[in-house]
């Protein structure tokens, strides 16, 4: 059995907007969600910039404050995004039999930042004093627990975590669950909140981040002088629905997904594969999937952290996936040019901006670029935002060890 899943809500909380309106606003302006650290990290840390979520107001949807407390930040993040795509769907799916409603929510870290905390009470005063909720609150899947504790949704529900492409890998599971008819209807997507210094530290010393302190040249994807991605916070939760569900009641419909692709470099701990092989083969099985070849794809919103060699062999790798010619021809951005790397959470994000193309055909500017790199030297969209045809998309990730996950996104036609 085979059949059609399509997106009909969206919620979001990133650095540039606490709503799909929000966001979609900001983007269209191009405005960037980038601040200076300052005296929240200690002067010696070479890292200045960060991509933080600075207007969150979780009671708005978790209206117990005792309850605010006892979720991490991220899992916070992940209800927040949920309620907010349901109630953008229109509907809580009281209707379906509750096993046929499921969560898939991407997290590639979780908790690490209460960890410390909780680490640094551990030495100062013995493990007596820990907290009872640490656990429960640290743990990666408790997003999609939580969720599931707020909607009643009980069937898959579980957490992908494969780095930054963990919400990429959700969506894709999230579709195939309901193309294969496990599922009616998912809440599907990723969270992410570890801006503590102890992270930059640790990113920094392995030199993912960029140092840059200028807020117009820190996130820079495929830009010759990209030195490293702006470390983000965020979330985005999509309404994955069976499309004769979906039309049964009404539904408005932002695109349908209809191919997913993944695979593994087996290739480097932090370094994406040269050759792109893989990367590209997951991009080919997510049109494919899809029903499409590679002449059918318009546009393709890209994994693009502004770091040296990721940018520079996921450009091999869309050469490998659509062809030389084709690729030379294909709009290709970055939405972390302006959210930066919300790591667990960043596919979701760009899941989103990939349906909202497909559904108003435009594509936005990669923004800050300014120096041609020769060996990333595809159409980039550089010169603004871009009014044009996308009828056929797709959204890349890759992560740390290797994973790459690619969603192929249609325009919805009845």
């Amino acid at each position: 059995m085979s059949r059609r899943a399509v997106i009909t809500g969206m919620g979001m909380i990133t650095p540039i907007g606490a709503s799909v309106e929000t966001f979609y606003d900001s983007i269209k302006a191009n405005r960037l969600g980038f601040s200076f650290l300052g005296d929240r990290v200690s002067p010696d840390l070479a890292v200045k910039i960060a991509a933080t979520v600075n207007e969150f107001e979780p009671e708005r949807y978790i209206e117990d404050k005792k309850e605010i407390k006892r979720l991490d930040r991220f899992t916070q993040f992940a209800v927040y995004s949920a309620l907010q795509a349901l109630e953008d769907c229109g509907t809580r799916f009281e209707d379906i039999d509750p096993f046929r409603a499921g969560v898939i929510c991407g997290v590639g870290i979780g908790g690490l930042d209460l960890t410390l905390q909780e680490q640094t009470k551990y030495l100062e005063k013995g493990p007596n004093r820990i907290s009872v909720f640490y656990i429960p609150m640290m743990i990666g899947n408790m997003a999609a627990g939580t969720i599931a504790m707020k909607t009643g949704f009980k069937g898959a529900n579980f957490c992908t975590t494969t780095a930054c492409a963990s919400s990429t890998h959700a969506i894709g599971e999230a579709f195939r669950k309901i193309k294969d008819g496990y599922l009616d209807v998912c809440l599907a997507g990723g969270a992410e909140s570890c801006v503590s210094e102890f992270d930059f530290g640790g990113f920094n010393n392995m030199k993912a981040l960029s140092r840059s302190e200028d807020l117009e040249r820190c996130s820079i994807p495929f830009d010759k002088e990209r030195n490293g991605f702006v470390l983000g916070e965020g979330s985005a939760v999509l309404v994955i629905e069976e499309y004769e569900h979906a039309k049964a009641r009404g539904a408005k419909i932002y695109a349908e997904i209809a191919g997913y692709g993944a695979t593994a470099d087996a290739y480097h701990m932090t370094s994406p594969s040269p050759t792109g092989e893989a990367a590209a083969a997951g991009m080919r099985m997510a049109y494919e999937e899809a029903g499409l070849a590679a002449e059918d794809i318009d546009y393709i919103n890209a994994h693009g952290t502004s770091t040296g060699l990721n940018d520079k062999y996921e450009t091999t790798a869309i050469k490998l996936a659509l062809g030389e010619k084709k690729a030379y021809n294909t709009a290709i951005n970055s939405t972390k040019s302006m959210t930066g790397h919300l790591l667990g959470a960043a596919g979701a994000v760009e899941a989103v901006m990939t349906a909202l193309s497909c559904r108003d055909d435009f594509v936005h500017r990669t923004v800050g670029y300014k120096v041609p790199d020769p060996e990333c030297d595809l159409d980039y969209v550089t010169e603004g935002n871009r009014h044009m045809t996308v009828d056929a998309a797709l959204s890349n990730s890759l992560g740390f060890g290797g994973h790459n996950a690619t969603i192929c996104m249609k325009k919805f036609v009845d």
